[in-house]
């Protein structure tokens, strides 16, 4: 799997060093490429499948095509009328070329290269818990006013958070959801802030709000909850603060138990948010199999249209969608990169791919802001992808403490936050930065209730502090350049429009 960037495509779960998983939106520390997944046969026939077949939006055509789908050895799974979008299953390999000659269908494409359902994959590991020793000691640390282990948060004076906490922590009238692998409510970081009414699982591509649905399962990723916490972890004397630790968060599950985030899953998440007055989604991840989709393949061009259409009705809603830029150092302002992953869930195979032709999803779709990450002396981290005209904006992600030491208390140059079963620990990758902008850009619509999507945006934006490029940008100290910045001081490739900014969120 490979879709975390913390996840996603790498988790950096540490105990006091880092460990790295490729999938999530988070990653292991000065790991370099990404993992990739074991190879697996390709869908043969008889295998079912599942698709998107997109749409012209009125009624009738929406109508003919389901019938088609029928027609055509296919069986609707559930339809998203007001976006166009259809998920529909059928074990006919042909189904999506069939579709894609009916009358009114814009494209459709298979979603996956594994059979429903999934087959097993490879663990990616968890990030180990603090001990309670190590709390304790946090605890002795921490000033009046503090959480226990915010002194281990050296994330939050990075943009200056805790400023912020002395003026507002956020209003109860603001939701964030977090579109990810589950979100575990009952941790006691969480439960006071946790926003059932908004809380789903999208895995099959249609909604289930059975109660604890939206939950990870026992072996499933800690990635959203750490997520979760990082945004909303509540300031009530227990464990760490959020960024934005007055406002409601919930959880729209859409990985499955494998830890794949595939199209209709990710369709699902944004529609539910959209339709149930989300503020801010968080998004750590890319969509499953391909890490970028390319436009001349039907197939991929299938699942860009979809979930873009998704994301555009949700931010024409007022949803501010925010995304991690990803953990393999790739200049996504280049025009040839190596792509070893994809399809992950298949037999994946170096290709070559232009990031402005085939593209990583939902990162790099319109309106969504693309958020690349820090670490604790404010320098990009070693992993986080770059590129001039696709990075919106910076915060902490953490990165190798050998690279980026924080100052004391704190003692990893990883991001601390919650873990499914009520405790905590370490992890860094975009997937971390992103949580940082969600929970900025929701204290400004704390601040400015009435902001419509846009103008949130416009503020996050203006608001940041311009961070200049890091020429030359050598992280490990070995005298070779590690990546190239390109750009002003005010707006480049490395940090967008620079690094967020909590204070002037709710003082501006």
């Amino acid at each position: 799997m490979a879709h975390l960037r913390s996840g996603r495509r790498l988790a950096l779960a540490v105990p006091v060093v880092l460990s790295l998983t490729a999938s999530l939106g988070f990653l292991p520390v000065a790991a370099s490429a990404a993992v990739p997944a074991a190879a697996t046969a390709p869908a043969a026939d008889g295998d079912v499948l599942s698709y998107v077949v997109n749409t012209a939006r009125d009624a009738r055509t929406i109508e003919s095509v389901r019938r088609a789908v029928t027609r055509n050895g296919g069986t609707v799974v559930t339809s998203y009328d007001r976006i166009g979008v259809i998920v529909a299953h059928s074990a006919d390999p042909d189904f999506g070329k069939r579709m894609r000659q009916v009358r009114g269908v814009d494209s459709a494409g298979a979603t996956r290269n594994r059979p429903l359902p999934s087959q097993a994959t490879t663990d990616e590991g968890t990030p180990k818990a603090l001990s309670a020793a190590e709390v304790a000691a946090a605890g002795r640390k921490a000033a009046a006013g503090q959480d226990p282990l915010e002194p281990l948060q050296w994330d939050l004076p990075a943009i200056k958070a805790d400023k912020a906490h002395e003026k507002t922590l956020g209003s109860r009238k603001v939701t964030v959801a977090v579109i990810d692998t589950g979100v575990d409510d009952t941790h006691p970081d969480i439960a006071p802030n946790f926003d059932r009414s908004a809380s789903a699982n999208c895995v099959s591509g249609k909604a289930d709000t059975t109660e604890g649905s939206w939950r990870p399962g026992a072996a499933e990723s800690p990635h959203g909850t750490h997520v979760a916490g990082e945004i909303a972890a509540a300031k009530n004397g227990v464990g760490v603060t959020g960024v934005a630790p007055g406002v409601r968060v919930a959880g729209i599950k859409v990985a499955n138990p494998d830890g794949y985030f595939y199209t209709e899953s990710v369709v699902c998440g944004f529609m539910w948010a959209a339709e149930h007055h989300v503020d801010v989604t968080n998004n750590s991840y890319y969509t499953d199999p391909w890490y970028f989709n390319c436009a001349d393949d039907p197939d991929q061009k299938a699942l860009v249209d979809a979930i873009t259409r998704a994301s555009r009705y949700a931010e024409d809603r007022g949803t501010v969608n925010v995304a991690a830029a990803g953990n393999e150092n790739y200049d996504l302002d280049s025009h040839s990169i190596t792509d070893p992953a994809s399809p992950n869930d298949g037999t994946p195979s170096d290709r070559t791919v232009d990031p402005h032709k085939c593209f990583d999803i939902p990162t790099q779709l319109p309106g969504v802001v693309t958020v690349a990450s820090t670490g604790a002396k404010g320098l990009k981290s070693s992993f986080s992808n770059h590129g001039l005209g696709v990075i919106d904006i910076a915060a902490p992600g953490g990165d190798s403490t050998a690279y980026q030491k924080p100052d004391a208390p704190a003692t990893s140059g990883l991001i601390l936050g919650p873990l499914p079963g009520g405790t905590w620990g370490y992890m860094a990758g975009t997937s971390m930065a992103t949580p940082h902008v969600v929970g900025v850009a929701a204290l400004i619509k704390s601040t400015h209730p009435h902001a419509s999507a846009a103008l949130v945006k416009a503020l996050l934006y203006a608001e940041a502090n311009a961070t200049p490029c890091t020429d030359p940008y050598d992280i490990n100290g070995d005298g070779k350049v590690d990546a190239v910045c390109k750009g002003s001081k005010n707006y480049n490739g490395f940090y967008g429009w620079g690094t967020a900014d909590a204070l002037k969120a709710v003082t501006w």
